[in-house]
């Protein structure tokens, strides 16, 4: 097991968590030398991307250079982590897994159990905007060119759309509905005629070959969807509104991909009730993934920034 890649001051170390009887493996990056207790924020990368090589590590990497403690995980059924069927992509059992990582860290010593936060790139940005509105143990969010619609969602006035999610994301109900699996399909391809994929945009294939497949990465393309039939379907709309806690959105206005309208996450991002901060990127969807561009750095930057100012002591 071929350990991340990690800058001086910064250690990591293996770690198993488990959810919904599933074992979910990633890595904890914390840096070397630290007081007694430490924030922490909970990562899993975007639709089908995996922990290791494939640049969600890099941002785990340079926020415990700031001090705070990042624990970094693949997906149920996805890279190293544990389920049956394999490479599923399921937004409530993702929201399962972060919240079984929050439960995770809040009972790991030398972490603040009052001071973690949540992380998501693209449909895990979806899922980790979700998980902070049901989940009042949450700190702070950041999510990155999430995938928050295209359009903008009649509102929750009455908040049971809101109350529907959050009752089956904490009691775990979801699994007695009827659900349909799509695939299994490519997640990218260069020739969507002949081969059709999850992802359409040329740029998605780029980059997922450029980084899925460096050895090691056990990303794999292909997979399915499971689409479940519950009373309202997986979304962040209703659920936005009832984030309290500080919240930063980086966006990239030329965004592609499918489900991520920059003007909708803007929109959605601003219903929030805490403090708000955006950042506009260039580079599209995939931008900020390249860790070597300046729209990572740029990121980078100003996510390391928003962790010092909202969950380290002054």
């Amino acid at each position: 097991m071929e350990l991340p890649r990690t800058s001086a001051g910064v250690v990591t170390h293996p770690v198993e968590v488990e959810s919904d009887g599933v074992t979910l493996r990633g890595w904890l990056f914390e840096p070397e030398s630290r007081p007694e207790q430490i924030p922490a924020v909970v990562m899993i990368h975007g639709f089908s991307a995996t922990s290791n090589g494939m640049v969600a590590d890099r941002y785990a990497d340079a926020f415990a250079e700031t001090g705070v403690a990042a624990l970094l995980v693949d997906a149920r059924g996805f890279g190293r982590s544990e389920d049956d069927p394999r490479c599923e992509i399921n937004p409530w059992t993702e929201a399962r897994d972060y919240i079984a990582c929050i439960d995770h860290l809040t009972g790991t010593d030398g972490i603040d159990a009052e001071a973690i936060a949540v992380w998501g790139d693209s449909l895990s940005g979806r899922v980790a905007a979700v998980v902070a509105g049901v989940d009042r143990r949450v700190a702070a969010v950041i999510v990155q060119c999430p995938a928050f619609g295209d359009e903008l969602e009649p509102p929750d006035v009455d908040g049971s759309q809101f109350d529907t999610i959050r009752d089956l994301l904490l009691n775990n109900t979801f699994g007695s509905y009827e659900s349909e699996v799509l695939g299994p399909m490519p997640v990218v391809s260069s020739d969507q005629l002949t081969t059709p994929s999850f992802l359409t945009p040329i740029t998605a294939f780029h980059w997922f070959i450029s980084y899925g497949a460096r050895f090691g990465t056990g990303w794999q393309n292909q997979a399915t969807q499971r689409v479940i039939d519950t009373p309202i379907a997986f979304s962040p709309q209703p659920c936005i509104p009832h984030i309290d806690v500080p919240f930063l959105l980086v966006v990239a206005e030329e965004d592609e991909m499918p489900r991520c309208d920059a003007v909708t996450a803007r929109h959605v991002h601003a219903s929030s009730s805490g403090p708000r901060e955006v950042l506009e990127v260039g580079g599209g969807h995939f931008g900020l993934i390249y860790h070597d561009s300046e729209y990572f750095t740029s990121s980078v930057d100003a996510q390391q920034r928003f962790l010092t100012n909202h969950l380290l002591p002054a």
